[in-house]
C-alpha cells in the first residue's frame, strides 16, 4: 500500500509506545511519511531497530528507546531521551497492550486480567501522566489504540473487553481533565486487521474446518459493509489524522475503523 505523504505531521515529534510487527509498525511508518520525527518505544529492542531502519531508509528521523511502560523510571527515561534529542513532544500514541485469557469470564484467571489492565490501562495512564507537561507546551495530543471489542460481547472476549472498556473510560476522562491545558485525547478502535498474524490465524481455522483461507476471509469480511478487512496502514492513517492539525477541534472521541462491521 502506498504511503500518504501528506505533510500533516511536518515538524512534529511523535512518541509511539507498543511498536509491534503489525499496527505499531504501520503507525510509525505512516507518521514518518507524514513528516514526523518518530520515537519508538517497546520492550523488544530488536523490533525497534527493524522499524527504525525502515523509517530511516525512507529518509525519516527516529529515536529508539527500549521501554517497559509499566516501569516509572523507564517511562521517565523515555521522556528525557525524547526531549534531549528532539526538544519537544507533539503526539503520544499509546498502542501497547496484552490480550488476557481468551476464556469465558467464569473460568478466567484473575491474574491474567490484572496483567492486561496493568499494561493496557495503567501503562497508558503512566505514559500520559509523564508526558502531560511536555504535551501542554506544544498543545499536543494523545491517541489511544483501542479495539472493536468495545462493540460486541462475544464469548471468550470478556477479559479483553474489560481492559479495553477501562481504557476508553480513562481516555474520555483524560480528554476532559487535560482539555484546559490544550491537550486533545482521542481513541481509534480497529476491528480485524489484515496482518500476517491474522492470516496465520485464518489459516489455522481453515485447517480445523477443512476449508480454504480465502473462504475464512470471505465469511469474516461478509459481516462488514465494504466486504473486506482493513489494512494496518488504513488504521494508521486514521491515527495520523487525529494526531494532525486537521483534528484540532476533536477530543474525547472514538473513531471505529472496521470497514463498517459495526455502526455506532
Amino acid at each position: 500500500m502506498t504511503r500518504l505523504r501528506t505533510g500533516l505531521l511536518d515538524g512534529k515529534v511523535v512518541v509511539m509506545s507498543g511498536v509491534g510487527p503489525g499496527l505499531g509498525r504501520s503507525i510509525c511508518l505512516e507518521a514518518a511519511a507524514a513528516g514526523a520525527k518518530v520515537v519508538l518505544a517497546a520492550r523488544t529492542e530488536s523490533r525497534l531497530k527493524e522499524v527504525a531502519a525502515e523509517i530511516e531508509a525512507e529518509g525519516g528521523e527516529t529515536l529508539s528507546v527500549p521501554t517497559d511502560i509499566t516501569d516509572d523510571e523507564q517511562v521517565q527515561n523515555l521522556l528525557a531521551r525524547t526531549v534531549e534529542t528532539f526538544g519537544k513532544v507533539d503526539v503520544l500514541v499509546n498502542n501497547a497492550f496484552s490480550v488476557p485469557s481468551m476464556k469465558p469470564l467464569a473460568r478466567t484467571d484473575y491474574q491474567q486480567i490484572r496483567d492486561s489492565i496493568e499494561l493496557t490501562v495503567l501503562g497508558g495512564l503512566r505514559m500520559t501522566q509523564t508526558f502531560t507537561d511536555a504535551l501542554a507546551e506544544t498543545k499536543g495530543n494523545v491517541v489511544m489504540i483501542n479495539s472493536a471489542v468495545l462493540r460486541h460481547s462475544e464469548p471468550r472476549y470478556g477479559s479483553y473487553k474489560v481492559a479495553k472498556s477501562a481504557l476508553l473510560a480513562m481516555s474520555q476522562t483524560l480528554a476532559t481533565e487535560l482539555g484546559e491545558k490544550g491537550i486533545r485525547v482521542n481513541t481509534v478502535a480497529p476491528g480485524y486487521i489484515w496482518t500476517d498474524q491474522l492470516k496465520w490465524y485464518f489459516g489455522e481455522i481453515a485447517k480445523k474446518y477443512g476449508i480454504t483461507e480465502e473462504q475464512v476471509y470471505q465469511q469474516t469480511a461478509s459481516k462488514s459493509d465494504l466486504k473486506r478487512l482493513p489494512l494496518p496502514d488504513e488504521i494508521a492513517q486514521t491515527v495520523v489524522f487525529l494526531a494532525s492539525p486537521f483534528a484540532n477541534a476533536i477530543t474525547g472521541q472514538t473513531i471505529d475503523v472496521n470497514c463498517g462491521e459495526y455502526h455506532v
